[in-house]
Order: structure tokens, then sequence, then C-alpha cells
């Protein structure tokens, strides 16, 4: 007899965490999962611990309570800021080259998947020649865009990934993302904003204060009660 289908194992659980940095608790008993294919958006004021809740799921903060990620998870991360000293004399293609030293040069299969994946966010394979230094800033994002999807990460992590793109891009960063989430299941944990993005491309909210102010699916979620108790009477309003 076949076996029963057991349902789609969570990719990510989060249970009671706690986060306290120099005495100060920054995060209080956070519960939620996301399971393949979904986008869960974390939202709130600044100061609201958000990216303090990435850096604690990537294990780079000590914290109370269980984070289980899925064994054998691919894992892709774009922090909200990402400094590079722009003395390093680095071109763009050396700066992939890091992320694969062994094979990449000989490897034809992989140079071209490199430039599909450029070629989608707006960039040719002429970049890979320009010094690190020489970016813009929009184009140095879509640069550590590329690099956190290169592998086909099973999740990413996106602290505001769109925050130095030109606003006319920034769209069409989002519907790649979601169509790598439709097309290969990838989970998505999103930081953002802007409320029009959230409503159209997270299927999950997490609102957050420290500690939960509200969570579920986001059209049910995010009422314009809820928002005003996350940013008071400056709400955004619901496009």
């Amino acid at each position: 007899m076949a076996e029963k289908k057991s349902p789609t194992k969570s990719v990510l659980k989060v249970k009671n965490l706690g986060v306290v940095i120099d005495g100060e608790e920054i995060l209080k008993n956070i519960s939620f999962e996301i399971k393949p294919g979904e986008a869960l958006a974390v939202i709130g004021p600044n100061g609201a611990g958000k990216s303090v809740l990435f850096r604690a799921l990537l294990g780079l903060l000590p914290h109370d309570g269980k984070i289980e990620w899925q064994k054998g998870l691919k894992i892709g991360y774009v922090p909200q800021k990402f400094f590079l000293e722009k003395n390093i004399p680095f071109t763009v293609e050396e700066f992939f080259l890091l992320k694969s030293p062994t094979f990449w040069r000989k490897n034809k299969s992989f140079i071209n998947h490199l430039n599909d994946e450029l070629a989608a966010f707006g960039l040719n394979s002429e970049i890979l020649e320009k010094p690190i230094n020489e970016l813009s800033g929009g184009q140095f994002q879509r640069i550590i865009i590329v690099w956190a999807l290169l592998d086909h990460p099973d999740v990413l992590l996106f602290d505001e990934p769109t925050a130095n793109i030109d606003i006319g891009f920034e769209e069409n960063v989002y519907q790649l993302l979601h169509k790598m989430q439709t097309e290969r299941q990838t989970a998505i944990l999103l930081i953002s904003h802007d409320i029009h993005i959230i409503y159209k491309y997270a299927q999950q909210v997490l609102c957050l204060n420290r500690q939960i102010i509200c969570q579920g699916p986001t059209e049910e979620t995010l009422t314009a009660e809820e928002l005003k108790k996350i940013y008071g009477e400056s709400a955004f309003h619901h496009h």
C-alpha cells in the first residue's frame, strides 16, 4: 500500500524567541513558521527588532527559545546594509569568484548561469569586469541580491532588499522574487516598509514591535486598525 503523503513540512519553526542585547530586551515571545513557497513579510516601526530577528534566525545573535530550520536547507540573505571597503581592488567577477573559487573560471555552465541571473536583474556580463568601487549604490545592491540567489536557495531572508534600487526597477525585483517563490517553491522572509508590496506579494504577515502585535494572512491581518496600532495615525493606506 502506498504511504500517505504527510502535510508539507515547515522550512522554519520559531517558538518563544527572545533576544536581549546589553541588558535590553529587544525581542520577546516571537513564534511563527513558514512553509515552502510562502512569503512572510515582517513589518513594524523603526527599532521594532526586525533586523535583529533576522540576525537571530541566522545564528548571528544569542537568543532564548527555539529556532528550527529544516535540515539541509540552503539559505540566502540580503542585509539592509552591506558595507564593503571601497578600496578593495576587486572586480565584480572576483567578488563572485569568492563564492565558488575552485571551479568558477573553468565551468562554462556556471558562467552562463551567472550571466542569466545578472540579466534578470538588468545587469549585463560587462559588469563583471568593473571594479566594485565603481558601482553605483543601485548596481551594488543588485549584485548582492544576485549573490544571494545564485545557488537557488530554499529560503531567502531579504531585509529591505530594494532600499538602494531605483523605484522604476523595484517592482521588477519583487516580480522576480515572486517567480522564484512559485516556480522553485522558495520560501521568502521579507522586511519591508512598503505596504503596497506586502499586500501584493506576501501571503503571511508578522507585525512586530519587540513582540508580536498581529500575525496571519496578509489581507485579513493588515486592517486599517492594525496599521494604526503599528504605525500610529500616520499609518499607510491599502493601495
